[in-house]
């Protein structure tokens, strides 16, 4: 069996009621349940929320909420992977057996069923332990730069200050969109390890949504693709 889970608490500081919040006109969560069931591939779609108004809404649109997150795994310093864990312990306390587990961000828009089928597919037909989304890097991370106690520009790499971008190598980072595992696996090894395959998604269908100044972006992003064409 395949199960998808969904973290969605109810705490948010920086966006209020963040996984709730109407993204273009309907609830961001809506669209990482609507990618899940879009897939075919889980038997179930799980989001794990301690929230009652998060729970209607997600039941409403087609996932299950079989129990309500404890208090203790629902606050400002709880970890995704707890909450997902936890989610895992109760599904097998109540004997519910599955072979994989994907993770789907609930605050994703970009979320495409066509990538989650992809990452599944890699994952089952390979020795790999995990498979997640992922993008390349818009600018070389060799020629990025910190800056000092003095408020002064420090290269990471100094070696790289006169190499042409081109003759750099190109670099990835986490899409936040999904995860998948096996179960056997699940907590015992790095999702960003050897034991990991990423699935490159283009650039555009990639956008963290931490702040209001990313989720304005993200609307704008979303209205662009879906006048052009790129998202229906």
């Amino acid at each position: 069996m395949n199960i998808a889970i969904i973290p969605a608490r109810g705490g948010s500081k920086r966006i209020p009621r963040k996984n709730i919040k109407k993204f273009l006109g309907k609830p961001i969560l809506t669209y990482s349940i609507e990618a899940a069931r879009e897939s075919g591939l889980f038997e179930k779609i799980i989001v794990t929320t301690d929230d009652e108004e998060i729970a209607e809404i997600a039941i409403d649109c087609g996932a299950d909420v079989p129990f309500l997150r404890p208090e203790s795994l629902s606050n400002d310093f709880s970890t995704t992977v707890e909450a997902v864990e936890h989610a895992i312990k109760w599904l097998k306390t109540s004997g519910e057996q599955y072979e994989f587990v994907c993770t789907i961000y609930a605050t994703a828009p970009f979320i495409r069923s066509e990538y989650l089928v992809e990452g599944y597919k890699i994952l089952k037909e390979s020795s790999a332990v995990h498979s997640f989304s992922a993008t390349t890097s818009p600018f070389p991370i060799q020629r990025m730069f910190k800056m000092d106690e003095k408020g002064r520009a420090e290269m990471f790499f100094p070696n790289h200050l006169e190499t042409r971008s081109q003759d750099l190598e190109q670099a990835y980072h986490d899409a936040g969109q999904f995860y998948w595992s096996r179960s056997q696996g699940h907590a015992t090894e790095s999702m960003f390890g050897k034991h990991s395959i990423p699935v490159i998604l283009p650039r555009f269908l990639v956008q963290d949504i931490d702040t209001k100044e990313d989720w304005i972006r993200a609307e704008v992003m979303y209205k662009v693709l879906l006048e052009t064409g790129v998202l229906k």
